[in-house]
């Protein structure tokens, strides 16, 4: 006999990290209880769960990168580790009972527009079917992660670990570690590889700017406040969103305000690293904000130890246990960790997500994710993206797009019961109002003047599909409530 079609569902979420959570508990609030989440790794928290690599922390204050609706009182420190803020986002789970709701080990392969019946129908990797009305992408832009290509890379004598994929059992006491990368994972866990590698090659391709991380334990008298005084934990939430949303236009409009930042840079590299050949190595060449700027504490003594060699210019090809570098030089090396980051220009798979007429998403955005307000496409109907293209920030917390792209979503979902809307879609043309008014303002940023390559910019177009050019109060006042005039629509 045949099987019965999956239920439908309301709303069906790729992602159980802070964007999938986050929404789930607004549903929950909005009365919209018939939906699912669907996380392709074993635990709660995205991100936070997948990477594990040693020294893996948040560079956003504790306070500030939090959900506002479910605030925190006892971070035990400033900038919280990748345990705390997994744990957080497992206790959210538990405060609201979301777990009935979440299907862990479920990779979504593929899903696919019906336009017959006008629901989404996803199938995870398990071969499971399930249909929703409506599907959000809750994957972010940093799920993927970018492997270098290096030629022989795959063909190295020794494991390969990149630092998303760490495994708890990697053992280097004593070994050869080539470290390829020097960007915001890397300068986390090469101070702990340093302790224990016998030698290690650090390959860097550019410089950073590092700043000294202004980290410390949060006093238990100080939790104690704002579990007491609720009003005290918001001022601080208020005083760091000010001050961190203070540097937008030193990034967009007016780079010499970075003056003071690049002075306590270069003082902080001048107190760590003694070596005069060596600091010129590690001071960057290009203007600041221009790649993201990175905080750190040990980095630099880290990198002058007597066991560590800084290789510039990368990698030019791997030849069994031996790394061949820009110059030629060969350097043998029992474990190649990669700290390349992430595929944030390229964040679907193809065949992943398709849309009317099975149009598929990464074909669309071959140039480059593009989104109305960062959250529907054209040719995508009753799909939103959380976090998607040009929600990604520099200069405060990504916590705040998140929130004003969930109040947006709910919006529309009660727009649509309200209205009985079995479909909507954005107009084109309003996408491309967006998207070109966008890139206008990017035009003009350190992001595209600075003189540096990043991955904010997609590699083959050169658009910057990752960032917000804009104060970050004027993206949450903009997706404030849900536009119907932009969409076209379909009643049931």
């Amino acid at each position: 006999m045949p099987h019965a079609p999956a239920p439908v569902l309301s709303v069906l979420i790729i992602g159980a990290g802070f964007s999938g959570i986050g929404l789930a508990i607004r549903l929950q609030q909005a009365g919209i209880g018939d939906f699912r989440i669907l996380e392709a790794a074993s635990g709660i928290g995205g991100t936070w769960w997948v990477n594990r690599y040693p020294g893996c922390a948040c560079d956003v204050q504790s306070h500030l990168y939090s959900l506002s609706f479910e605030p925190r009182a006892d971070w035990s420190r400033q900038f919280a580790g990748r345990a705390e803020i997994q744990r957080y986002l497992a206790d959210c789970v538990d405060r609201h009972e979301l777990a009935d709701r979440i299907v862990l080990n479920s990779r979504v392969e593929q899903a696919r527009w019906q336009e017959g019946e006008s629901v989404w129908q996803v199938r995870d990797h398990h071969g499971v079917t399930y249909r929703a009305r409506v599907l959000v992408s809750a994957i972010g832009g940093l799920s993927r992660p970018a492997w270098p290509d290096i030629p022989g890379l795959d063909r190295f004598a020794g494991p390969v670990v990149h630092s998303q994929t760490w495994p708890e059992s990697l053992d280097v006491e004593g070994k050869r570690v080539a470290v390829i990368g020097t960007g915001a994972s890397a300068i986390q866990f090469v101070p702990h590889l340093q302790t224990r590698a016998a030698r290690l090659d650090l390959y860097q391709r550019s410089a950073q700017w590092i700043l000294p991380k202004p980290d410390r334990a949060i006093a238990r008298w100080r939790q104690a406040m704002y579990r007491r005084f609720p009003p005290a934990r918001w001022l601080t939430r208020l005083g760091l969103f000010v001050l961190l949303e203070t540097r937008l236009p030193a990034f967009t409009r007016f780079p010499r305000l970075t003056a003071l930042h690049r002075r306590k840079a270069r003082r902080h590299l001048e107190r760590q690293v003694s070596d005069p050949t060596l600091r010129a190595r590690l001071m960057p060449d290009y203007a600041m904000g221009c790649k993201r700027v990175l905080m750190s504490n040990d980095y630099y003594p880290a990198v002058a130890a007597a066991n560590v060699e800084l290789v510039a210019g990368g990698v030019e090809r791997v030849e069994g246990d031996t790394l061949v570098d820009h110059d030629g030089r060969r350097r043998k090396a029992d474990l190649i960790v990669l700290g390349t980051g992430f595929r944030a220009a390229d964040p679907v798979p193809e065949g992943m997500i398709l849309g009317r007429d099975g149009r598929d998403l990464a074909h669309c955005w071959s140039d480059g994710p593009r989104a109305y307000k960062g959250c529907t496409v054209p040719g995508f109907p009753n799909f939103f993206t959380l976090l998607g293209p040009n929600t990604a920030l520099g200069h405060n917390s990504v916590i705040l797009m998140i929130e004003g792209q969930i109040r947006y979503l709910v919006s529309a979902l009660r727009w649509m019961q309200r209205h009985k809307i079995g479909c909507l879609e954005v107009h084109p043309a309003f996408e491309d109002r967006w998207n070109d008014r966008l890139q206008r303002r990017l035009k003009r940023t350190v992001w595209n003047t600075g003189g540096c390559s990043s991955w904010y910019r997609h590699p083959v177009s050169g658009r910057i599909p990752t960032l917000w050019p804009r104060f970050t109060f004027t993206f949450r006042w903009l997706l404030r409530r849900f536009d119907p005039a932009a969409y076209r629509i379909v009643k049931k």
